[in-house]
């Protein structure tokens, strides 16, 4: 697994693993069932210390993105096709929405502009997504 991390940014790094993380599952790159690098060799690969890997993993456990034990490792628990959300999701996802829709006003950003990116966006990650699992 590619991940792609800034180490200047102000986004702290176990966010930005994380980011990525769902940002790999969303376009396809991992799918339900898939195996994560283990924390030591995500950290030994980003050239990071162990714990900001364990810090974006537990986080996406906490959030019941990926399932984590001592066999098998971190592995890809939703995807697109998992199903409804859990219950109380759909509010919390709202509630960061807002504050990124608040940026985006903060920033000038126009409506229609928010709507138009917003919506490329989503679409390109079911293109994505059909890209990957059609055959060549």
């Amino acid at each position: 697994m590619l991940l792609t991390i800034d180490l200047d940014s102000e986004v702290p790094i176990y966010q930005q693993i994380r980011d990525r993380v769902v940002e790999a599952i969303a376009d396809g790159d991992l799918v339900e069932g898939a195996a994560l690098p283990s924390t030591r060799q995500l950290a030994a690969d980003l050239a990071i210390n162990f714990h900001t890997v364990n810090k974006a993993y537990d986080l996406l456990r906490q959030q019941g993105i990926i399932r984590i034990n001592r066999k098998s490792g971190a592995v890809v628990r939703r995807g697109p096709g998992s199903g409804p959300p859990q219950p109380g999701y759909a509010d919390d996802w709202q509630a960061r929405l807002r504050t990124l829709l608040a940026e985006a006003t903060v920033h000038g950003l126009a409506p229609d502009e928010v709507l138009r990116r917003s919506g490329d966006l989503l679409a390109s990650f079911h293109a994505e997504r059909t890209a990957k699992e059609t055959p060549a």
